[in-house]
């Protein structure tokens, strides 16, 4: 079974190219010029959009889960703080656990037709308490539907280029799908 270090460490060396640069970014610093020593190799953007798309399969079995007090992925009879702990605490989740990526930030958290799948709205929601994130609604009278296709409309009109304004696949075309605007 793999232990906590490695299977952080084998995370955080999955996040690669993009994750150092938004890193960059939070900490305020300056993005690297071309030709500089910091600055990418041509060819790694296309390495970093090819392993983005694989992920990690980080449970060792269906009954492992991720233990936060005993810092490992474990089963229920090997939590030491006990089945209840274990129940209660303990999450299939590694990445979410580990590093913090809530899924509503992620694949699994996202419809491909656009907007937040259950699990994605659920995740918000218990990062950010308060909040109460329904499902897109369709329905032509819905005052809901209305407000969020005039303020996307507009976002769209404001924030987006040309050809994303025309691209039919764009997260911001497929939300307005989604409400039938």
């Amino acid at each position: 079974m793999r232990d906590y270090k490695e299977l952080k460490e084998l995370c955080e060396a999955k996040r690669g190219l993009y994750a150092n640069i938004h890193a960059k970014r939070k900490r305020g610093e300056a993005p690297a010029k071309k030709g500089s020593k910091d600055y990418p190799a041509s060819d790694a953007f296309k390495k970093a959009a090819r392993t983005a798309k694989e992920e990690i399969d980080f449970t060792e079995s269906a009954e492992q889960r991720y233990c936060p007090k005993c810092e490992k992925m474990e089963t229920r009879e090997e939590c030491r703080y006990g089945v209840e702990y274990w129940d209660k605490y303990a999450t299939k989740n590694f990445k979410e656990a580990i590093l913090g990526e809530a899924a509503w930030t992620r694949k699994e958290g996202k419809k491909k037709s656009g907007g937040l799948n259950e699990k994605g709205r659920k995740s918000y929601e218990k990062e950010n308490p308060g909040s109460d994130l329904k499902a897109p609604s369709k329905k032509v009278g819905n005052p809901r539907r209305a407000s969020f296709c005039a303020r996307m409309k507009g976002m769209k009109k404001k924030l987006t280029s040309k050809k994303t304004a025309n691209d039919k696949d764009s997260r911001i075309n497929k939300s307005l799908r989604a409400w039938n605007c």
